[in-house]
């Protein structure tokens, strides 16, 4: 029986834009043996398919169309229908990115003996309260292979009991993607481009704003953090642009929070016009760990609205400053810390900007291995040094 494909499955918007380059160099590396699945946690125009058309990225080869009201539902149409079309396309590795509901698929290929491989694996904020940390622990305890992007991420899968050689230290490919399509200008605006877009849909000028970005369930399903946020969005005195999703939209009217005149509420946008955003503003205020690691890539400065990460590497290269919405911490002093960053500069921690392809060439390396299992020690015997440090 022929071999069947390596198959990346993939949820919401940020996978789309972090595995950019890995599904771009797989499809050409693997044109018959590689497929793209998506699990329709994020399914609008502006929470996906923008992405794929910006980026250049072929559009998935399967949809799942997940639905759910709850965690509970969503986690279970992800197992039911990926285990129904990993058998259906006999697929021979099943390759998950990051900590969302759409990594409980990792269940469906255990239950069924496919080989796991998991990016972005070992992070943690060792705050078990959050759900991410929750499905990240359990990705990764049931993967067979691991590209972490950092050496000290290596060691908390060690620490837990994971074997040293199932772990691959790649760098972080978010780097990739900022370096290639972003900081190259492949894909950036013009001057007079920017100026217009600011103009015409936010009424403001480059270095005149911040941006801010608040996602995260802890925050926005509670109604005292969202208006400690919105509180430190209005203490700012300075023009906020916000694109938001539905959900943070939806909690602002339950809780009828009403927003300061200082803030500009739009919905969803695109990748590129985010980043266009990042780059002319003074500064951004976010929840999301994506945005905190381009931020510190990008030289932006950032507050990062959370009461633990697990990205302490803005901390540690001073690119970040904490607030924490959950407690009565002090909105000024973080605004103080902030607006010192402002100017500064600093180096980022986040890898070389070749951590994309180390993952496909480790990818097609598990692939061509016959009865592959990164259970089995001699499988990475020969290679597992080629880490990025």
């Amino acid at each position: 029986m022929k071999k069947g494909p390596i198959a990346l499955i993939l949820g919401i918007r940020p996978d789309v834009i972090r595995a950019s380059i890995i599904i771009r160099e797989m499809r050409s590396a693997l044109p018959n043996d590689f497929i793209l699945i998506w699990s329709g946690q994020h399914y609008s125009d502006n929470l996906k398919d923008i992405f794929f058309r910006e980026l250049g990225i072929a559009f998935p080869d399967y949809e799942l169309n997940i639905e759910g009201e709850s965690d509970a539902e969503l986690s279970a149409n992800v197992i039911t229908k990926l285990s129904n079309l990993l058998q259906k396309t006999n697929t021979s590795l099943a390759v998950f990115l990051g900590d969302t509901n759409t990594v409980l698929g990792t269940i469906a290929a255990a239950q069924l003996n496919i080989p796991i491989i998991h990016i972005e694996g070992c992070m943690r904020s060792y705050d078990w309260r959050m759900p991410e940390e929750k499905y990240r622990t359990i990705a990764d305890h049931l993967s067979d292979r691991i590209y972490a992007y950092l050496p000290d991420y290596k060691l908390q899968g060690i620490s837990e009991g994971i074997p040293e050689s199932n772990i691959l230290v790649t760098g972080n490919p978010i780097v990739d993607v900022l370096n290639e399509y972003f900081l190259s200008k492949k894909l950036r605006l013009k001057d007079e481009e920017v100026d217009q877009l600011l103009a015409s849909k936010y009424k403001t000028a480059r270095f005149n704003y911040l941006v801010m970005t608040c996602h995260r369930r802890e925050n926005v399903e509670n109604e005292f953090s969202l208006n400690r946020i919105i509180s430190l969005a209005k203490a700012t005195s300075e023009l906020v642009l916000f694109p938001a999703g539905y959900r943070t939209q939806k909690m602002l009217i339950n809780y009828k929070i009403k927003l300061p005149d200082n803030i500009v509420m739009v919905d969803p946008i695109g990748y590129l016009e985010l980043l266009e955003l990042f780059m002319n503003s003074n500064g951004i205020l976010t929840d999301s760990g994506t945005v905190v690691e381009e931020a510190s890539i990008l030289g932006i400065p950032s507050i990062q609205m959370r009461t633990s990460t697990e990205r302490p590497e803005v901390y540690i290269s001073n690119s970040s400053v904490k607030f924490d919405p959950h407690t009565e911490s002090s909105i000024q002093e973080a605004l103080i810390k902030f607006n010192e960053l402002k100017g500064s500069k600093w180096t980022h921690l986040f890898g070389d900007g070749r951590a994309s392809y180390r993952i496909v060439e480790d990818l097609i390396t598990c692939f061509n291995i016959d009865n592959f299992s990164g259970h089995n020690p001699n499988n990475f015997g020969e290679f597992s040094a080629r880490s990025f440090m």
